[in-house]
């Protein structure tokens, strides 16, 4: 495809208008609610009254709110709770006065206090349509980026922007991209990892599903930077929409030339690959992937040397992960001061978070690096239901800490996480009320941890079991006060001796809830010893136990 090429499909596309839109979400949370039935419901409608030359009905991307889903937008209104019965009545309703009963407030603190970068065209576009897509601005980032500027001013822009890694550890991406453009040989890699395993988290899926073509170009952009020429988007089976849309997406792109030879009539060529993952949450650590892509058992290797000089079959390797990819356009088309300018000083740009748990507004949020946590539990989730009192939220995953009550005003950055003992992780958000005991949530990550270890090193494979048998005792009032130091020496040992990030991260959530709810721990431990006739004192380290006689 030429410039020209480009640009004249852009118009054409803009020049398709429709005097009404109805636009359905149709990724897998509203999926899951039929919302597929309802947009067939809706077409069936428009063609019954023989509109279809004036009313639109497309599926779109996630609208954030999944709580109160299907959601529908009919021109400026937006729909929840909707079902196929209500068809008829949304599609009267495009020439009167919209429907009062089904309306969703799209003034209240969940849409207002969001800053869509990633998610600007989610409820907009069809990710099936790629002149749809096209009218909205895809590709043109691209376009830019190949007939304008020389990779290193690519490289300049993105470092400039300040944008960060999003996939957990936050490490500049422009830097990732400087190390693997310099580093030696004409074979390159780009990777994209879409292997999103942390309990509650739907961040990178919910892209993939909503907006493929977005990262589709970021990936070519990468691929230009750095000088590679094939890329692998590696992405968990158990996303079976996910990988449906970035299918097509690839095979749209390639049929109009947006990929492969000569892109825009340049000498840059970029070729896509999707590969399948099984599902194991350690090929989300980034040789783990590699090993994977390669067709071998996905277990990390030490480091280094680093993929960005040995990586996938030896070659010079970048890996970023969805949402890095998805900020990709945005940067190049409105430049790195543009980007830098949000967020704060260390974490600039925005940042999705998947906002489950015990929460009135439980969805998908797009918020500016830096807002309090406060903020988006009260304000943007609405607080804790049936007037429950927040206890604690859980960031980062099974990586991540549990930061209490106390620590709600802190602001949401990679360094002010950190420093409250969690990360900010690929974006999971997991609330609980009063009602939690932290001990057993501990327990539950600590579960899942030990499930998906790899095996690979003794620390985490036999470390992780032994925890996790230790949390078992002390939740079931079975545990010692020997039992909750020898815990906190095996979370020291893990945390240090681990091979990859699963293992050294492993005992975060442990870590955390001990630093702020140890009483709840010592209660359990205490309750037991009353059970067995015996009393303890409260430091762990000195302990006293005294028979109790009949």
């Amino acid at each position: 495809m030429k410039p020209e090429e480009l640009m004249t499909m852009m118009e054409k596309a803009r020049a398709d208008t429709f005097e009404h839109e109805l636009r359905v979400c149709t990724e897998s949370g509203c999926m899951s609610l039929q919302s597929d039935v309802l947009q067939k419901a809706l077409s069936d409608e428009v063609k019954r009254r023989g509109i279809s030359d004036k009313v639109c009905v497309k599926g779109v991307g996630c609208m954030g709110l999944c709580c109160n889903g299907p959601l529908v937008k009919a021109d400026k209104a937006m729909y929840q709770f909707v079902k196929p019965e209500h068809a008829p009545a949304i599609v009267e309703a495009l020439a009167t006065q919209p429907i009062k009963e089904l309306l969703c407030d799209t003034q209240q603190p969940f849409f207002t206090r969001q800053k869509l970068v990633v998610r600007e065209h989610f409820g907009i576009v069809d990710p099936e349509n790629l002149m749809d897509c096209i009218a909205h601005g895809a590709y043109q980032a691209l376009l830019k980026t190949v007939t304008t500027m020389t990779p290193p001013q690519v490289i300049q822009e993105i470092s400039d922007s300040g944008l960060r890694g999003r996939g957990g550890a936050g490490f500049p991406t422009g830097l990732k991209w400087a190390t693997v453009s310099k580093a030696g040989g004409t074979t390159k890699y780009v990777i994209c990892n879409g292997d999103e395993g942390d309990p509650g988290a739907f961040m990178d899926r919910s892209v993939m599903e909503g907006d493929p073509h977005r990262v589709l170009e970021g990936m070519a952009i990468a691929a230009y930077a750095v000088g590679a020429e094939n890329g692998v988007i590696y992405v968990r089976a158990e996303y079976p929409l996910a990988v449906k849309r970035l299918t097509k997406a690839i095979n749209l792109a390639r049929r109009h030339e947006l990929i492969g030879h000569n892109i825009f009539g340049t000498k840059f060529s970029f070729n896509v690959e999707l590969r399948l993952g099984a599902g194991a949450f350690v090929c989300g650590e980034e040789t783990a992937l590699i090993a994977s892509v390669e067709g071998k058992r996905g277990v990390p290797r030490p480091r280094p040397p680093y993929p960005a000089n040995y990586g996938l079959f030896g070659y010079p390797t970048l890996i970023n992960n969805v949402e890095t990819y998805a900020n990709i356009a945005p940067i190049i088309n409105k430049g790195a001061a543009w980007f830098a300018q949000i967020g704060t000083e260390k974490s600039k740009g925005t940042k999705i978070f998947a906002l489950t748990g015990k929460i009135k507004n439980t969805g998908l949020i797009e918020v500016p690096m830096g807002i309090a946590l406060r903020d988006i539990i009260y304000d943007i989730a609405g607080g804790i239901p049936d007037g429950k009192a927040f206890k604690a939220v859980q960031t980062g995953g099974p990586s991540g800490g549990c930061i209490p009550a106390d620590l709600l005003d802190i602001t949401v950055d990679y360094e002010s996480l950190a420093k409250a003992g969690s990360i900010m992780g690929s974006g999971g958000m997991i609330v609980m009320d009063e009602t939690s005991n932290m001990a057993d949530v501990a327990r539950f990550f600590m579960e899942f941890c030990m499930t998906e270890s790899c095996g690979k090193c003794i620390p985490c494979r036999v470390g992780t079991y032994e925890m996790h048998e230790l949390l078992d005792r002390i939740c079931e009032k079975r545990g010692t006060p020997e039992d909750l130091q020898l815990l906190k020496d095996l979370c020291d040992m893990v945390k240090q001796t681990s091979l990859c990030g699963l293992g050294q991260s492993a005992p975060n959530p442990v870590l955390s809830t001990l630093r702020y709810f140890e009483q709840e721990y010592q209660n359990l431990i205490a309750e037991a010893q009353a059970a067995r006739g015996q009393t303890t004192h409260a430091d762990t380290s000195e302990h006293i136990e005294l028979e109790v006689l009949p």
